[in-house]
């Protein structure tokens, strides 16, 4: 029956929208419920199986509580009932369905035809609810013994909340199981430029897990604030959580960049596209909070300056979806203009309003008890830190969105370019890795001077060493000169700090493997894979040179010492929707790449496959530009040389690694923290104040 899979699909959209809709109502009554019994005589409550009960049977607040989080095993069937349908119609290819017969094509290779569901609009909207109720799902489960805490509950309620909006986008404007007026044979498939790679199958879901995941430290702290429990508490039952999303979004910007440099042929990774800049930015916001909340943890500062950066995160991930999914640009990221937009930006503005509203309400509550001694001190470099990270994020912020107020506003089109933003944020860039090679070195509340010399020296000399070096091998201008020396200062300080910590773990008889694991430590290794990334971005950046040949076969030419001799073209190759024209170029004598040209039948225009020759040293990056009409005539290629640029994904896995070790338990201490004056701790408050981690191997 043709339209099974619309039946089977609009029944789990609706049944995640209405078990949304439950969980945010039971919860809602419960929470109200529960805060008039409490604030008259206490009920008499009795243990049961799933919670507590008032004895008579008359259920209690709590009992709602734990019948509101149920909900959200419903919430998770719903979304999962929705991708199977729509993945068994892309894949069955059921063309009575709108989506399949605009995105899907029976000669798409399977994996091109699983990833077409986050190919457009309406099937990435399914995958964003599957994400989400995979977080719910996660912290109900993980907070299961805690189902009774208003905060829990609170937190549960938010992203209900955001469930049944993305759940409403699908019964609405973004409909993934309209039926097609009219039944096709055959579809035109995927867009040529996400069927041309496999890490199309793999980037965007990273990014998702990342923007989504977002959402759960978001919840927690919207419920701080609603229950007035803005101590530090919440902070130590969300960290992992906000590890976990930032890890995700840094390996889907990194696998973005990767996709870039093997897809779109012009020898680069980081273009500064807007939609590229809507997934930096929450990162950039992100990073800020996991440095500043380890202030807040051990000092109890910058209460109101978290929530903040919490609050912004989230925030951004609706705008990127916005920018991404409304059609308002023109991007190979983003997809044609639809009627989701000013629902999106509906839910940004509620979001900011209210999240301001309620850091205005709890104002009084979010005084810090602590404050800085000496800018001199590991709480005055992380201050620093963060302002450098809030401009970071603000210069890319203005270069992505001005231009669209001026169209709004004038209705002239114009672009901010890649030299505003390499003007804007180098100078940011090199003080961030100044930062992270003073800031872990620095001892909390105040730093004397004997202490920084014997703690920077050997950083220092590492840094003059690197730039010393570079001079020696022919590079040359001020700014990657400095950066190279900024970037071996900070990485000697994290590998410093990671030889402390397995030394410490020796002494204890410990594997040295234990003195990596840990915030701290974990921390370390991803500021080393920051600082790869950061030095091959400039040597890819500062030193690359390229050219185009028109070569006759045989015919050869040199560039930055490489040679490249074009031999001829291969025979047509026929896979799927796709035809590869493709060129054997021997490089240096030796082996032989085959740089190619793609053609679709839906394509207005050939796309690019290139041939890397990758080294430890440099690439040989190569196209072909234009294939000759005969294989007697001259084909173009295109050459491309780039130093360390293999170096950017080795630093983004040491990211992802240093992301797994932060978030595993390392060695704790327990630090109580003190109530906020006027607040009493509420039931639940002691157990979300789990141990802080020990700076273990940090002096």
């Amino acid at each position: 029956m043709p339209d099974v899979n619309a039946a089977l699909g609009s029944a789990g959209v609706m049944l995640g929208f209405t078990a949304s809709v439950l969980g945010v109502l039971t919860l809602a009554a419960g929470l109200r419920q529960r805060r008039r019994a409490t604030s008259g005589p206490p009920p008499v409550l009795a243990p049961v199986a799933s919670g507590h009960r008032r004895v008579g049977g008359a259920k209690t607040g709590v009992e709602l509580l734990w019948l509101g989080r149920s909900f959200a095993w419903l919430v998770l069937g719903g979304a999962v009932l929705a991708t199977v349908a729509m993945e068994m119609a892309l894949v069955g290819h059921d063309f009575s369905l709108q989506y399949v017969a605009d995105n899907g094509s029976r000669s798409t290779p399977l994996l091109y035809t699983v990833a077409s569901l986050w190919g457009a609009l309406e099937g990435s909207i399914i995958l964003w609810t599957l994400v989400l109720a995979g977080f719910l799902a996660a912290v109900v489960r993980r907070f299961a013994d805690r189902a009774g805490d208003p905060l829990v509950a609170w937190a549960t309620l938010t992203m209900f909340a955001v469930a049944a909006f993305f759940f409403a986008l699908m019964l609405g404007p973004a409909d993934p199981f309209t039926l097609a007026a009219t039944v096709v044979a055959d579809g035109p498939g995927p867009n040529p430029l996400l069927q041309n790679h496999p890490l199309m199958a793999i980037h965007p879901p990273m990014l998702y897990l990342g923007y989504v995941g977002f959402t759960v430290p978001f919840a927690f702290a919207i419920a701080a604030l609603v229950t007035g429990r803005v101590g530090e508490g919440w902070l130590a039952a969300t960290r992992r959580w906000t590890l976990v999303a930032w890890g995700f979004l840094t390996a889907g910007i990194i696998l973005g960049s990767w996709w870039s440099y093997e897809v779109l042929g012009w020898g680069g990774f980081w273009a500064w596209d807007p939609v590229e800049n809507a997934s930096f930015l929450p990162w950039l916001t992100g990073t800020a909070y996991l440095h500043s909340v380890m202030i807040q943890q051990r000092r109890g500062m910058l209460r109101v300056w978290n929530l903040s950066l919490l609050i912004a995160t989230f925030s951004l991930t609706i705008l990127g979806t916005f920018l991404t999914r409304s059609g308002v640009l023109d991007s190979v990221h983003s997809f044609t203009e639809s009627p989701i937009g000013p629902w999106l930006l509906g839910l940004f503005a509620v979001t900011v309003a209210v999240s301001l509203g309620l850091i205005g309400w709890r104002g009084d509550r979010l005084r810090a008890p602590g404050s800085i001694d000496s800018p001199v001190s590991r709480e005055g470099a992380f201050l620093a830190n963060n302002v450098v990270f809030a401009a970071f994020a603000f210069v890319v912020l203005l270069g992505t969105v001005f231009p669209l107020l001026v169209e709004a506003i004038n209705d002239d089109r114009i672009s901010v370019g890649t030299p505003y933003f390499n003007r804007m944020t180098m100078p940011l860039g090199m003080m961030l890795l100044f930062l992270m090679a003073v800031a872990p070195v620095l001892p909390w509340r105040k730093a004397s001077g004997e202490l920084l010399r014997t703690r920077l020296q050997w950083p220092a000399w590492a840094g003059t060493a690197a730039v010393v070096a570079a001079v020696l091998v022919g590079a040359r201008g001020v700014a990657p000169l400095l950066a190279f020396g900024l970037g071996a200062f900070a990485a000697t300080a994290a590998l410093r700090q990671l030889m402390l910590a397995v030394q410490a773990s020796r002494r204890r008889g410990e594997s040295p493997l234990r003195g990596l694991v840990g915030r701290s430590n974990g921390g370390m290794v991803v500021h080393v894979g920051v600082v790869l990334v950061a030095v091959a971005f400039t040597a890819a950046s500062s030193y690359a040179s390229s050219d185009q040949f028109r070569l006759e076969p045989g015919e050869s030419a040199t560039l930055a010492g490489r040679t490249v001799t074009y031999e001829g073209m291969n025979e047509p190759v026929q896979s799927g929707q796709k035809t590869t024209f493709s060129a054997r170029v021997r490089v240096d004598g030796g082996q032989v790449y085959e740089p190619a040209l793609n053609t679709f039948p839906n394509a207005s225009q050939t796309i690019g496959t290139p041939s890397v020759n990758t080294g430890l040293v440099e690439d040989l990056y190569l196209t072909l530009v234009a294939g000759p009409e005969t294989p007697d005539e001259a084909a173009v290629i295109g050459v491309i040389v780039q130093p360390l640029v293999v170096w950017l994904w080795i630093g983004g896995g040491m990211m992802a690694a240093g992301t797994i070790l932060a978030a595993w338990p390392g060695e704790r201490r327990r630090r109580v923290v003190e109530p906020v004056a006027g607040s009493k701790p509420t039931a639940g408050e002691d157990e979300l104040r789990s141990e802080v981690p020990a700076p273990a191997g940090v002096a």
